[in-house]
């Protein structure tokens, strides 16, 4: 018998409990002995709970307590739960997480930390909630290099986005909607503005690429620039817009951001809608994988926190090697200098915009069409059709018009932008590049 402790009985760590409590008999197979929730440290009371013999407010008496080997922090946030998840390790207990914020800004000291005392940190459900992410990159992929990871990591903004494409809903009503149903929390600024997505790109890239890449080395744009008039324009372009977080190596370093994309709607990507969550991890050996699934949520993430308990049970003599080296300035590259293509939305006049870019692709009400730069002087030839904006007219709405770049780096956009053309969106176009 292993017991175990949780921090924290909010969404994840009731969820969790339930999971242990529910799969006992599976999870007892699987780690080889039964696991047992010995206590619920919480400042809370839970009346009636079938758990609630279980609740103390003491952390000391989970420290002081030499039958408790592994303990569950889902508190959240980088205050007591550092402090606990510190003197667990030190108390030589292993410790299993869903707390992201933690591990993106800490994880490279807590690892350190498990590692001089013989235990473990495990926090797979800290990135993609049940989508299991973290131990194919530490396992499955160890024989590969990783060239790029990219991928729909919030199922908040996939949920808001969505709906704008789906229903023509502005961002604000789709974010109302989304707090409706539960999709998106009262004050929804972290995923909104892109910051639990940057979290969980430090986490992917400090496992895939060796070394700590912080939150704060991340350039990080959310959605709140996105509009139903992007929407429309992507749509006749070819493409859905997503909030991705991506990263890339190059050379010895890694270039990692998140930003909205124009995603082709032929990729497998685009077909990821609603709360869903799809990452694309592309090894030099093994190539393109693509996992799928619910990227948050009450059981989701609970049963990859329960995976990661009977892991650490499994290992409680046999250390998992997993980990980062610690971080610097030499390991992240600038994003804006990785190659792609553009979508801009400007109230820039077609003419202006083919004289500063040369050839682009309009948002035209039949589709794309393409227009290329012309010598000084010259006119369109007999025949040749005016690129059109969404309304079917030479520019929208307000003459607000929309086109696609050919590749090239964000320094070289902004130069062509210097020269006249006002980006009022600016969005980069997913593709191999």
């Amino acid at each position: 018998m292993v017991y175990v402790a949780v921090l924290g009985f909010g969404v994840v760590g009731s969820g969790t409990v339930e999971v242990l409590d529910r799969n006992s008999e599976k999870i007892a197979k699987n780690a080889g002995q039964s696991i047992k929730v010995k206590y619920i440290l919480d400042i809370r009371d839970f009346p009636g709970s079938p758990y609630e013999k279980l609740f103390i407010n003491d952390f000391n008496r989970i420290i002081s307590d030499p039958d408790v080997d592994v303990v569950i922090e889902t508190i959240g946030g980088v205050g007591v739960a550092l402090d606990y998840t510190r003197r667990c390790l030190e108390a030589k207990k292993s410790v299993v997480t869903s707390n992201k914020e933690l591990v993106a800004t800490h994880g490279c000291e807590l690892l350190e930390l498990a590692g001089a005392k013989g235990v473990n940190y495990l926090f797979e459900a800290s990135v993609g909630g049940g989508i299991p992410v973290i131990r194919p990159i530490a396992q499955c992929m160890a024989a590969n290099n990783i060239n790029e990871i990219y991928g729909i990591l919030n199922g908040t903004t996939n949920y808001i986005l969505s709906e704008m494409m789906k229903n023509g809903a502005s961002l604000s009503d789709a974010l109302s909607d989304a707090q409706k149903k539960g999709y998106a929390e009262a004050d929804p600024t972290a995923d909104i503005k892109g910051h639990d997505a940057c979290r969980k790109v430090s986490i992917l890239s400090s496992l895939a690429y060796g070394r700590h890449v912080y939150p704060d080395q991340i350039p990080t744009e959310g959605i709140e620039g996105v509009t139903a008039e992007d929407i429309r324009f992507a749509s006749a372009l070819g493409y859905k817009i997503k909030l991705m977080g991506r990263m890339r190596a190059v050379g010895e370093r890694v270039a990692a951001y998140v930003a909205p994309h124009l995603i082709s709607v032929d990729n497998l990507l685009a077909s990821v809608d609603g709360v869903m969550n799809g990452v694309v991890i592309r090894g030099n050996a093994v190539g393109d994988i693509l996992f799928y699934g619910a990227g948050a949520g009450k059981m989701p993430t609970a049963s990859a926190v329960a995976a990661d308990v009977v892991d650490a049970v499994k290992h409680m003599h046999a250390r998992k090697m997993i980990g980062w080296d610690k971080g610097g300035d030499d390991v992240v590259s600038d994003p804006a200098l990785l190659e792609s293509a553009w979508y801009i939305r400007t109230d820039a006049s077609p003419e202006k915009i083919t004289r500063e870019f040369g050839e682009v692709v309009f948002a035209g009400v039949n589709g794309p069409e393409s227009m290329a730069r012309e010598p000084a002087g010259a006119s369109a030839p007999a025949g040749a059709s005016a690129p059109t904006g969404a309304n079917g007219s030479v520019a929208a709405a307000n003459n607000i018009t929309a086109f696609k770049t050919t590749v090239m780096d964000r320094k070289r956009v902004n130069e062509l932008l210097e020269r006249g053309v006002t980006a009022l969106s600016l969005f980069r176009i997913l593709g191999d590049y």
